[in-house]
């Protein structure tokens, strides 16, 4: 348990890290750990670095993957662009898993579930609960983990006419804004407060996300907030590009990138002087 948590803290502040480089770092804290160790560790918790290999997730071999369709996209209202994913979060004696979904736009979080199980139910009933408050999004996008490709959750997806998105294998900033909310989540509140329960979790991330959605001020929205941004539809914004210089790319030019070039990065739409380096994107 304590090498989940020294896992999951050191993926939060390097989310690029590979089980090499994870095990690197557990070695020079004085742990005896081999790379297969480490691959089935972060496997637990759902963890694969950002540089495309052999040991990244893979989706259930009889679901559909559906193909990544934002990058070049220029995000401008809300409801044009939710996503999804989940993390991990340690307690006391064990861990559950945390599900949120977000609007791009914004970065209002829409809907969270908890469960002490990685199946597709607790996310199922995240997706429902959002679209139920909020409407549909023109776009849904998601990683390519099993829970998200089942068709419990793409055929909600697809009843609502939404279309499907997912990011493409090795690739986490595809989904680089629902990777900075785990971030904030835990630096601000999980590891502060060390919960001891689920029960205490629950309360906690509840207070958590009425502030990060109505008080937090956000730097990449102007310091204005989530619900300000989402509701008068002004000040948010994003675009995901492979690369880019202090010229933007048009979407053609992105779409002719050789696929070997895997690198990403989110880009908020009134930010100007790029690049920008990516500590700046997760502050």
């Amino acid at each position: 348990m304590a090498l989940l948590g020294l896992i999951d803290a050191e993926y939060t502040r390097h989310p690029f890290y590979g089980s090499r480089k994870i095990k690197i770092y557990l070695r020079g804290l004085g742990h005896k750990i081999n790379r297969k160790r480490v691959q089935r560790l972060m496997g637990i918790l759902g963890l694969a670095g950002m540089a495309p290999g052999p040991d990244t997730s893979r989706p259930h071999p009889q679901h559909k993957v559906y193909p990544y369709l934002l990058r070049g996209v220029n995000v401008i209202r809300p409801n044009q662009v939710w996503s999804t994913d989940i993390t991990y979060i340690r307690l006391a004696r064990g861990f559950v898993y945390l599900v949120a979904v977000i609007d791009w736009y914004s970065r209002k979080v829409l809907s969270w579930r908890l469960s002490n199980t990685l199946d597709s139910g607790f996310c199922v009933d995240c997706l429902e609960q959002a679209l139920q408050a909020y409407g549909a999004p023109e776009i849904f996008n998601t990683d390519q983990g099993c829970q998200f490709t089942s068709e419990a959750f793409t055929g909600v997806l697809l009843k609502k006419g939404i279309a499907i998105s997912m990011d493409g294998r090795g690739r986490a900033l595809d989904n680089i804004f629902v990777e900075r909310l785990w971030r904030s989540v835990k630096h601000e509140d999980v590891y502060l407060k060390g919960y001891a329960t689920i029960a205490d979790l629950l309360i906690g991330l509840t207070e958590y996300f009425v502030l990060y959605n109505t008080e937090r001020p956000h730097q990449s929205l102007g310091y204005d907030t989530p619900d300000q941004v989402y509701r008068t539809a002004s000040g948010g914004g994003a675009r995901i590009v492979d690369k880019y210089s202090e010229t933007e790319k048009t979407h053609s030019e992105i779409e002719t990138k050789k696929e070997t070039e895997n690198r990403g990065s989110a880009v908020p739409l009134h930010v100007k002087g790029y690049p920008l380096k990516l500590d700046a994107l997760l502050s």
